[in-house]
């Protein structure tokens, strides 16, 4: 199963605390199976109560937080837009909600540009 945005955020989460998966579980109570899963794709969608388990354990800063509980009911987020937010730790949460909504139509989407103008936008 192809990469997801969800996967792709949950894991950068644990590896930034330098935990593994087996860490990860014992700390959350969730199984790290289960967590595997998420990061890989292949479970989507879980519940709220396991998204807060993973929350306390990985004690992300809020802005990490709210991205993560805002990738779990949206499983169509361009992966390459989860990793250009990733590497700026600058974009706050608002600018990547409307990232999200941004329509790209022909070429490849430019996250730099679209970010400039959101951030224009909201000045």
């Amino acid at each position: 199963m192809p990469e997801t945005a969800l996967g792709i955020w949950l894991k950068e989460l644990r590896e930034r605390r330098g935990m593994s998966l087996r860490e990860a579980a014992e700390r959350s109570r969730v199984d790290h199976a289960y967590i595997y899963r998420l990061e890989t794709g292949t479970k989507e969608a879980p519940s709220a109560e396991v998204v807060d388990k993973l929350i306390s354990a990985l004690t992300p800063p809020e802005r990490d937080a709210e991205i993560l509980r805002f990738l779990v009911d949206r499983t169509n987020i361009d992966v390459g837009l989860v990793k250009f937010v990733q590497g700026d730790p600058t974009v706050t949460f608002d600018q990547f909600h409307m990232m999200t909504t941004v329509v790209n139509r022909g070429a490849r989407p430019d996250y730099a540009t679209s970010l400039a103008r959101i951030r224009k936008f909201m000045t």
